[in-house]
């Protein structure tokens, strides 16, 4: 019985998500889209240039495209650097702006519950579920969603130069890379759950320390010291079992996201060397290919945090949604 209400609990802070935070500010989004794009498409003009430089210009056949080359590059570099500080500056304040307004909503709805909640919720408890479950939408409007997209928008044109520089090396890079996508999508399966029961272990143990300092008077003429400090001892350590499973499969994820990325860059040099023997590849295309590999890993790579902090983000809406439904 549980688990459907908390899969129906999901669905609806999706939905909830989408209708009431991320639609009525997708003017700014839309914004933050269009920068990303121009950030990611202007970081590709490096590996793009690579094969010039090296095959036609260090190789003497064009050397007067050294120094377009290299001013196309400075200013593809800080339209890239002027991109991501304008990201950052407009999506991150709004982010901060939305959680104050969330907290505010949430505030409103808990003080007209009925006095009945408040004498069976800890206020301690209701204090954290106002000020801590709605932090992680940040990642929802802030840069996390557009980093997401932007990371499968930088994967996508990487693809498409590896597979115009040679589709045989480019099919054995994403073969490394499809079963780090698997092994991450599991984990995020089993990081949710987590993240939802930190918050509500958080919010526990924040209520009954905040009854406890409020009524240490009570505590102190009954005795009770001992049964406080083993009461508040053993909710820090369900804690802190969480907080160790939450890092112990992040880590098995980029620690596997690690060797992925490794055994995909041997098995490239490999190959490409194999083909530069037999004059099927130049060096400029394999150097160029190798730096594409990398903007083809690193969203991946990056993805796999940027899938925690969603993780998080949407577990925060679930508890916030349970408050807000009652």
């Amino acid at each position: 019985m549980t688990k459907p209400a908390s899969k129906r609990i999901s669905s609806t802070s999706l939905r909830s998500a989408f209708r009431e935070i991320i639609w009525p500010r997708r003017k700014l989004v839309l914004i933050g889209l269009v920068l990303i794009l121009v950030n990611r498409t202007s970081g590709m003009v490096l590996p793009a240039s690579t094969k010039f430089i090296i095959d036609d210009v260090l190789g003497g056949a064009r050397p007067e495209l050294l120094f377009p080359i290299l001013a196309a590059l400075v200013a593809a570099t800080a339209l890239q650097a002027g991109t991501a500080f304008t990201l950052t500056r407009v999506l991150s304040v709004e982010a901060q702006h939305l959680i104050a307004e969330l907290r505010a909503k949430v505030q409103r709805h808990v003080l007209r519950l009925p006095v009945r909640r408040f004498e069976e919720t800890k206020s301690g408890e209701l204090v954290s579920r106002i000020m801590n479950d709605v932090e992680g939408v940040r990642n929802l409007v802030g840069t996390g969603l557009v980093q997401l997209v932007g990371g499968v928008l930088t994967a996508v044109i990487a693809l498409v130069f590896l597979m115009r520089i040679n589709a045989a090396m480019a099919l054995l890079a994403l073969v490394p890379m499809a079963l780090f996508a698997l092994v991450s999508t599991r984990a995020f399966r089993r990081l949710r759950p987590a993240f939802r029961e930190r918050g509500r272990v958080q919010a526990e143990v924040t209520g009954r320390l905040t009854e406890a300092l409020n009524g240490i008077r009570i505590i102190k003429g009954f005795h009770a010291l001992e049964r406080e400090n083993a009461l508040f001892r053993a909710g820090v350590q369900r804690i802190f079992e969480n907080i160790r499973t939450t890092l112990t499969t992040t880590a098995a994820v980029t620690s596997l996201g690690t060797f992925f990325v490794g055994l995909a860059s041997v098995v490239i040099l490999g190959y490409g060397g194999r083909l530069i023997l037999r004059d099927a590849l130049t060096v400029g295309e394999l150097f160029s290919f190798t730096l594409f590999l990398a903007f083809l890993i690193g969203p991946i790579v990056q993805m796999a945090n940027i899938g925690t902090q969603m993780t998080e983000a949407l577990a925060g809406l679930d508890r916030t949604s349970e408050l807000l439904v009652v």
